[in-house]
């Protein structure tokens, strides 16, 4: 999947936060519910507009930062 057909960075939107594309969904809404533990389901109830396509384009687009650098982890 290439998360850029799902994800927008607008300056105009959001103060510029990475949004589910034709949404005003952020990314980091979308991954914080998954990291509470909510499945892809309950999400899109919650938001209506979202798709389950969006919350694995947001998956994808997060994996993507994660490598980009390299955080030291405490021992």
């Amino acid at each position: 999947m290439d998360w850029r057909e799902h994800i927008t960075v607008n300056p105009a939107v959001l103060h510029g936060k990475a949004c589910i594309r034709g949404t005003r969904i952020p990314v980091a809404v979308v991954l914080a519910n998954l990291a509470d533990g909510l499945s892809a389901e309950e999400i899109v109830k919650s938001y209506p507009s979202l798709t389950v396509t969006g919350i694995q384009a947001a998956l994808a687009y997060a994996a993507d930062l994660a490598q980009e650098r390299v955080l030291p982890l405490p021992a």
